[in-house]
């Protein structure tokens, strides 16, 4: 899978409905989510994610495209995504491996919102 593809495969996990996450999430992943229970697996993972409201728009920055051996694509980006009068930011990994050519599935998906600093938000800077 070419780095377009790959990046219209992950937006497309965004944005796309509940079936279509389904389909491309693999029944063996595992995600780290930044809400209990935060780590998830199998079906419960597909589950509470393709539960939730979609997002209407996601914008994706600062990625990273790996390939450290034949059939697995692991890749690194920030993500800003909408919805309504919601927005949300992470900086976020999936890692997919391919069952058969051209298909592939979602087996890793972590997802770690920006950190505050607790300095800066006592003195108010």
């Amino acid at each position: 899978m070419d780095d377009d593809r790959v990046w219209s495969f992950e937006k497309s996990l965004w944005t796309g409905d509940a079936d279509h996450y389904r389909e491309l999430v693999d029944d063996a992943c595992l995600m780290v989510l930044p809400r209990p229970p935060f780590v998830l697996s199998g079906a419960e993972a597909i589950e509470a994610v393709a539960n939730t409201p979609r997002w209407s728009d996601v914008t994706l920055s600062e990625g990273q495209v790996s390939r450290p051996q034949e059939g697995l694509i692991v890749i690194a980006y920030q993500a800003k995504a909408s919805r309504d009068d919601e927005t949300y930011a992470a900086h976020c990994t999936s890692t997919y491996r391919r069952l058969e050519h051209e298909v592939w599935r979602v087996v890793q998906h972590q997802q770690t919102p920006p950190l505050v600093n607790a300095a800066a938000e006592k003195t108010g800077a």
